[in-house]
């Protein structure tokens, strides 16, 4: 809910993003099907401040389409680069940040830093990484320990402790909405929905290699087709690992993954934090959920200490329990044995990296090339060493001025947003003060962290790459189960500096600006005023009113799941929050598919409250240029994708496609005058249409 992209958007640096840590690249190997999908294009460097003239096609009037309107010359003139799924102007920041990474990291590698340092370590990595002849003489011999342990599984006590052993930090549904994991569960350490005094475990469910259920439940020939390919990359990936009967564990492995999916909530019940309101104690998993034994995993997992676990996804974790009863101890083994491989293909021989990228890159996402290795290396190296890159990151590329300007600018649109609750006719004194209060302690951080994160305990070693990945996955887990029992840190980052991104932190009451997203184009000191609240004033209101949006607004000020709500307010949100469910619901991209208003709920309010926030704190600033204020901010949604991932990020992303979030214009009375938008036009809404949620 909280995350201002979708995953195809991000660029895949950081370890707390756990969806977004490249496959074997360290923190948490993440899941194939989102692996090839998630980075945008490179583009040229902005030549100009503020919005570009060239990229607006003023044939196309904004009334009816202003996304086409803001960047059509644009799109008609731009390719998608053979190596990517999307291409888009924040491919200008992601480009910048990798690049400049890139150079940190070649640095680190040419050696000279002392044994165990940071610098180092990241040398080492990223070296090691890059070492494709090596990489190709190791073969499978880096993984013949573990095939050989699931291979020895003799029942399902054996099971269970390895399923638990193997469970990561890897999920996170709050912060960046990411509940994929091919892990049979993933765990994710946060403060207590009921209590905001310590932090306890989550599990949430996992298991599948596809991106989400419905890519194995949904009928038609699209999903029949990728279902097809799925079931014969299982079969090469097996035949290259050297196994026999690769067509019959192949179906088995599909057939297993199928049930599970049968199992899982939707995408849109994930979302439904009181749904996910679990709390289990270690001894009712067993009550709860019978055929596994819990207690194996969850000492398998070192979760046996916690008094108290909260299962995001209780259904499935019943039908998953079934599911390790009543299967085969030779298909689950067979199923560990794909997973295995699968997730460390990039760090073994070529052959299984080709395989990989064919598969999830090619069918999943319809990008015809790979990306350089050097790519991949810098995203695993930032995946294993996120903070300790960071750290280097901001040192040389984030100014303090730029920083102190940014300040101002949240403090202009946290007292924007405060002005339009003071404005508000419909809510309740005993609400505004709740939510006044909640806006007060919002604790904003710009760049980077206050306090750092300690690598003293990671081994890397130059040579073992696939020893690197484990090592760094392990560690970053190990982190994360310290942190049980213990109070929250309000202050703890999420995001890396070297992300391009945004995160609202709903438990937390706080924001995170990485530097990496603090860049021109989109946030550029020497534009104008408006175009720079038009762009990055937009996203800081985006994140602001995310504590606010249909998820956020259920926790109060101090994190806590809590209803401050009288119930008339209550009923006025939820009443504007279906109307803008309505108005996404209208939008399809694809003849057989449309956007999913309840799904990109929470991403659409925060849009159109953040934005209504930016232009009210830009007029507070004394700026009139309310044109450019609104094709700066449709200027930065300039994405062109394909159709694959296109396709996938609106089954399962809670962020609508970037075309539409700049249409977010048209609940706004000040987009009107300035465009002369007029009735009949297809974005034109009466003014009682405008939905005006906060």
């Amino acid at each position: 809910m909280s995350s201002l992209l979708p995953p195809k958007l991000y660029l895949t640096f950081a370890l707390g993003a756990a969806l977004l840590v490249p496959a074997c690249g360290g923190g948490q190997p993440v899941s194939q099907g989102d692996r090839e999908r998630r980075d945008a294009a490179p583009a040229a460097l902005a030549a100009s401040h503020g919005i570009d003239p060239s990229a607006i096609d003023a044939s196309v009037a904004p009334g009816d389409d202003f996304f086409l309107h803001a960047n059509g010359a644009w799109l008609k003139t731009t390719a998608i680069p053979a190596d990517r799924s999307s291409y888009g102007v924040w491919s200008v920041l992601f480009d910048r940040a990798q690049q400049r990474t890139r150079e940190l990291l070649e640095k680190a590698a040419a050696g000279g830093a002392a044994a165990g340092s940071d610098e180092r370590k990241i040398g080492d990595y990223y070296a090691t990484y890059l070492d494709e002849q090596a990489i190709e003489k190791h073969g499978l011999d880096p993984l013949r320990e573990s095939l050989r342990a699931i291979d020895a599984l003799a029942d399902k006590r054996a099971l269970a402790t390895w399923i638990g052993g193997q469970l990561r930090a890897d999920v996170d549904p709050l912060n960046m909405t990411n509940f994929y994991t091919d892990r049979l569960f993933g765990v994710w350490v946060a403060q207590n929905l009921n209590d905001p005094s310590r932090n306890v475990p989550y599990l949430l469910q996992g298991g599948l290699g596809l991106p989400d259920r419905d890519y194995y439940l949904q009928r038609g020939p699209r999903m029949d087709a990728i279902r097809a390919a799925y079931r014969a990359h299982i079969a090469r990936v097996l035949t290259l690992a050297g196994l026999d009967r690769v067509a019959d564990r192949a179906a088995a492995i599909f057939d297993l993954e199928r049930r599970i999916a049968n199992t899982h909530a939707t995408r849109t019940e994930s979302v439904d934090v009181h749904r996910a309101n679990n709390p289990w104690s270690r001894d009712e998993f067993a009550r709860r959920a019978p055929g596994l034994d819990w207690t194996a995993l969850l000492a398998g997992a070192r979760l046996d200490r916690a008094p108290t676990i909260i299962v995001w996804h209780p259904v499935a974790f019943r039908g998953i329990s079934a599911l390790v009863q009543s299967v085969p101890m030779d298909t689950w083994r067979d199923y560990l044995k794909f997973h295995e491989l699968d997730r460390y293909s990039r760090v073994l021989p070529r052959a299984f990296a080709d395989e990989s990228f064919a598969f999830y890159g090619k069918t999943l996402s319809g990008t015809p090339q790979d990306q350089e290795r050097w790519k991949h290396a810098v995203n695993a190296t930032s995946g294993a060493l996120g903070e300790a890159i960071g750290k280097m990151y901001v040192q040389r590329y984030f100014p303090p001025e730029s920083k102190a300007q940014l300040q101002e600018m949240v403090t202009a649109i946290v007292a924007a947003f405060d002005r339009r609750l003071d404005a508000l006719t419909w809510m309740s004194p005993k609400t505004k003060a709740s939510a006044k209060a909640k806006l007060a302690s919002l604790e904003v951080g710009i760049g980077y962290p206050d306090t750092w994160r300690d690598y003293a305990g990671l081994q890397i070693v130059r040579g073992d790459a696939v020893g690197n990945a484990r090592r760094a996955s392990l560690f970053d887990y190990e982190v994360r189960l310290r942190e049980l029992g213990r109070p929250p840190d309000r202050g703890q980052w999420w995001l890396d500096p070297q992300t391009v991104n945004a995160v609202n932190l709903p438990i937390q009451n706080a924001l995170n600006f990485p530097a990496a997203i603090l860049e021109p184009p989109f946030y550029d000191p020497q534009a104008g005023t408006a175009a720079r609240y038009g762009a990055i004033g937009a996203t800081i209101g985006h994140e602001i009113s995310h504590s606010f949006d249909d998820q956020g607004s259920q926790f109060d000020s101090t994190g806590r799941l809590a209803n401050w709500w009288t119930p008339e307010d209550l009923a006025h949100f939820k009443a504007a929050s279906r109307t803008l469910v309505a108005q996404y619901d209208a939008y399809s991209p694809f003849p057989d598919l449309h956007e999913n208003g309840q799904l990109t709920l929470s991403e659409n309010i925060a849009d159109v409250a953040g934005l209504s926030a930016a232009h009210d704190a830009y007029r507070a600033s004394g700026g009139t240029d309310n044109r450019t204020f609104f094709l700066s901010y449709g200027q930065s949604w300039q994405t062109k994708n394909r159709e694959e991932a296109a396709r996938q990020q609106v089954l399962t992303d809670g962020h609508a496609l970037d075309e539409y979030r700049a249409d977010t214009v048209r609940n706004l009375d000040a987009w009107y005058g300035p465009f002369d938008v007029k009735p009949g036009q297809r974005l034109y809404l009466a003014p009682a249409e405008r939905v005006r949620v906060w």
